[in-house]
C-alpha cells in the first residue's frame, strides 16, 4: 500500500520521518504542502484519518496568527481548516497516510507505526 508524506524539506523533523520511511525500503510519494498545499476538502480528510480536531494539526505559535491577530484556539474547526488551507505554513509536519490511517510525524518514530 502507498505511503503519501507531507514535507517541508526545511524542516528537521520532517527530513527525519522521510529517512526512516527510506530506511525501512519505502520510498513514498512526497508533497512539498508549501509549494502545493491541501485544500481544505483535503485537510479533512486528512483529520479524519488522523482522528483528531484541527486544532491538532495547527502549529499555534506560528506568527502569522500574531500579525494577523487570531488567536487559533477562538477558531471553529471549519475556519481553521480554512485557515490551514490558505496558509499552509501553521499545518503540523510531517503527515504521513497509509490507506485510512495517518499519522503526525512528531517525534518522527511516529511515521513507523505505519510501515
Amino acid at each position: 500500500m502507498a505511503i503519501t508524506i507531507y514535507h517541508n524539506p526545511r524542516c528537521s523533523k520532517s527530513r527525519q520521518a522521510l529517512q526512516l520511511l527510506r530506511d525501512n525500503g519505502i520510498e513514498p510519494e512526497i508533497i512539498d504542502y508549501l509549494k502545493n498545499p491541501p485544500t481544505a476538502s483535503e485537510l479533512r480528510d486528512i483529520l479524519v484519518r488522523l482522528e483528531v480536531k484541527a486544532i491538532a494539526l495547527t502549529r499555534t505559535g506560528e506568527t502569522i496568527f500574531d500579525k494577523m491577530n487570531i488567536k487559533p484556539e477562538n477558531l471553529s474547526n471549519d475556519e481553521l481548516v480554512n485557515f490551514m488551507a490558505e496558509h499552509p505554513e501553521v499545518i503540523q509536519r510531517p503527515i504521513v497516510i497509509r490507506g485510512q490511517r495517518a499519522v503526525v510525524g512528531r517525534p518522527p518514530e511516529k511515521v513507523l507505526e505505519l510501515v
